[in-house]
């Protein structure tokens, strides 16, 4: 199994990122109608939700409905409000210090995944992220010091709201602070449960516990797998062993004698790396942000990309992930 990531700047949307929307369209529109075109809301609906949830991201959403040929499906996905449910893996944590990190799994299948690292000043904010559904961000850093990372929250439950790639973005491109994110976590409905992590150059942080059928939760925790406190799910939770890796990674905090160096290396062996790609959950990516430098890196166990918000250079990485025969 191979994933080609690559990684460009381009500060307003405009033709990299129409090049990209053409290229991926015709699987996110499979996606996206799967269940079928009626039971997707309307253009009109997402449209007033944008407005009523999240204004100042109106302006770019208009512009990439543009640049997607101003299609009422182009529309409606790009919304992303109630859009199909999806799973994914992945851990995070916390490293706290005068030069705080956040570090990061992410767990999903290789053939689902874009791969693109993207930097952009679509707000006047530089924005340097991991992109989802073509706009959204699995994981990012802006240049005030705020890094965000997502993990699925082991729930069925799926409702109205927003898919929560594009509640990063909007975090990403208007707050500064963990206090300012919390704000926006806490108005902004998410239509599936997620853990969302968030630490700033100050060292704040917290973690948002994100669902559709209950008020969110936001706890000064510095650690997240994939459940929200008690299993739901108990045959997913099984199968990812959200639970052990909650507790290894609390522990890793809890040594004393535990580096950042040696923390990196744990996101790299078991239990929180996995190779079960076949069955959708294997780690395709280590990711790494820190909020006072601007800088992120993504790690592999065969290397590593650094990458610099203020100084960046873009490439292609082509990485081959050999599934784990036993699962």
């Amino acid at each position: 199994m191979e994933l080609t990531f690559s990684a460009y700047d381009e500060d307003l949307p405009g033709e990299r990122w129409k090049s990209r929307f053409t290229r991926d369209w015709k699987a996110y529109r499979q996606w996206y109608l799967a269940e079928g075109i009626d039971v997707r809301p309307t253009y009109a609906v997402c449209l007033r939700q944008i407005k009523r949830h999240m204004p100042e991201l109106l302006p770019t959403y208009e512009r990439l409905c543009e640049l997607a040929g101003g299609g009422d499906l182009e529309a409606r996905f790009l919304s992303l409000y109630c859009p199909p449910a999806y799973l994914t893996g992945c851990s995070q944590i916390v490293w706290p210090g005068v030069d705080p990190i956040l570090l990061r799994n992410y767990d999903y299948a290789p053939n689902l995944a874009e791969g693109l690292i993207l930097r952009s000043k679509w707000n006047g904010r530089g924005v340097l992220a991991m992109i989802d559904c073509l706009w959204g961000v699995l994981d990012g850093i802006n240049d005030a010091g705020l890094a965000i990372s997502l993990t699925f929250g082991g729930r069925r439950v799926v409702g109205e709201g927003f898919g929560v790639p594009i509640i990063l973005r909007y975090v990403l491109e208007f707050c500064e602070t963990v206090a300012q994110a919390r704000s926006v976590l806490s108005r902004v409905p998410s239509h599936m449960a997620y853990n969302v992590t968030l630490v700033d150059r100050s060292g704040a942080f917290c973690t948002a516990y994100l669902a559709p059928d209950r008020e969110p939760l936001i706890k000064q925790v510095p650690i997240a797998a994939n459940h929200q406190g008690r299993i739901d799910w108990h045959q997913y939770a099984r199968a990812t062993s959200t639970l052990e890796r909650e507790r290894y990674l609390f522990f890793r905090l809890q040594d004393p004698e535990m580096t950042e160096e040696r923390l990196i290396s744990c996101f790299l062996s078991t239990p929180l790396y996995t190779r079960a790609y076949v069955k959708g959950f294997g780690t395709l990516y280590t990711a790494l942000y820190r909020p006072v430098s601007g800088r992120a890196s993504f790690i592999w166990p065969d290397g590593r990309w650094d990458l610099d918000l203020n100084n960046f250079q873009g490439g292609v990485r082509h990485q081959r992930f050999e599934p784990d025969i036993f699962m």
